[in-house]
């Protein structure tokens, strides 16, 4: 098996994992058939949209960084990333840089995050200057910068933590 099967698969599990777990309390409080029905209906579209947006952006793995970039051929930065997986997986048109992205949607507080949830950072001694895609398990996907390539961190590494600047979640 290659090593983006892999990652897809096992992010995939992490999502619905994720996604059946932010709702079971919900679901435990549920009494008519109409909720719970209610209930399972947005589980699966919750679960549809975070695969939709995970097993894309994993696509993306090993593209090359490029300043400005937008098409995998030339290369993309963290908001080209973002704006194509949202575009191909969910048909959603965001706007061009981090900042701009960082206005849409709703704001989430971190414990909030959900797979397919957009992670932004101050990279550039500015705000929100960094975007990537949550994957679930404390894990984002991203276009890190000059000579790097699309790849999965974890938003644990002191790094990151340090420069974290908020979440927001695109509604459509």
């Amino acid at each position: 098996m290659d090593i983006k099967k892999f990652i897809r698969q096992l992010f995939i599990t992490i999502v619905l994992f994720n996604c059946v777990n932010a709702w079971s309390d919900e679901a435990a409080s549920s009494a008519s058939q109409n909720e719970q029905t209610t209930f399972l209906t947005r589980i699966r579209e919750i679960s549809d949209r975070a695969s939709s947006l995970v097993t894309r952006a994993v696509d993306f793995i090993g593209i090359r960084y490029k300043h400005g970039g937008n098409n995998v051929e030339q290369g993309l930065d963290c908001s080209g990333l973002v704006r194509l997986v949202y575009k191909d997986a969910l048909d959603v048109q965001l706007p061009r840089t981090s900042l701009e992205i960082s206005r849409a949607g709703e704001r989430i507080e971190p414990d909030e995050l959900q797979p397919g949830d957009l992670v932004f950072y101050n990279t550039l001694k500015r705000g929100f200057s960094h975007v990537g895609i949550y994957m679930g398990d404390n894990k984002f996907i991203h276009s890190p910068s000059s000579g790097g390539r699309v790849r999965i961190e974890s938003m644990e590494i002191k790094y990151w933590k340090k420069r974290f600047n908020g979440a927001r979640r695109i509604t459509y």
